[in-house]
């Protein structure tokens, strides 16, 4: 039997290296990252954290769904919320903050989510080149850009994107994908989402 050289070794090391770096690092990346979110919500209140860790997080993930609850539920509290954001949306100087906020966060959350409508957008004529998008104004008329639409593009592996003004002619509604599917199989640059949860990337034996 043919002696394992110090090559073919390393090179096994290398491989079952990586590929449990492939296990434990979403595991573990994940854990950081929801350990830092509760640790620097806790530390809002950093003498009842060091009593009871975690209390502060809790209390406040409750609170802010009492506060939807409320003011999806309820007509005071409907009234109420809605004032608030009339004031702060007429305040100068704070709306500049408050407005583009609260747009940027019900784009992704909430009952009026913006990235619903995933399309394809022909971004190159020869060779022809598809990206991945999502439609997010309708006609852009109001500016003189009649027959164009408003089509934002989000970066892989990343939490940006870039929008772009195309003519009608130029997107396709996606077929065969939730707008879900269609932004992980944008972000992760079509490893994941199309069709299933499963990867259509798989690493060689």
């Amino acid at each position: 039997m043919k002696k394992p050289s110090f090559e073919n070794i390393a090179n096994m090391f290398l491989k079952n290296f990586f590929q449990g770096l492939v296990i434990i690092g979403p595991i573990g990346l994940t854990i950081f990252v929801i350990w830092y979110i509760v640790s620097a919500i806790d530390n809002l209140v950093p003498s009842l954290a060091k009593q009871v860790p975690g209390l502060v997080f809790v209390s406040i993930i409750l609170f802010t769904a009492i506060l939807g609850y409320l003011g999806n539920k309820f007509v005071v509290g409907r009234f109420f919320f809605d004032t608030m954001d009339s004031l702060l949306e007429k305040t100068p100087g704070v709306k500049h903050i408050y407005t583009p906020t609260k747009d940027v966060m019900s784009s992704f959350v909430g009952d009026k989510k913006k990235f619903n409508d995933p399309v394809w957008v022909k971004t190159n004529e020869n060779p022809e080149i598809w990206r991945i998008g999502f439609l997010t104004q309708k006609e852009m008329s109001d500016v003189d850009k009649h027959n164009y639409v408003a089509v934002y593009l989000p970066h892989s592996y990343a939490i940006s994107g870039w929008v772009i003004v195309t003519e009608e002619k130029n997107i396709k509604p996606v077929v065969g994908m939730t707008a879900a599917s269609a932004m992980k199989f944008a972000v992760s640059g079509g490893v994941a989402g199309f069709h299933s949860d499963e990867n259509i990337f798989k690493a060689p034996e």
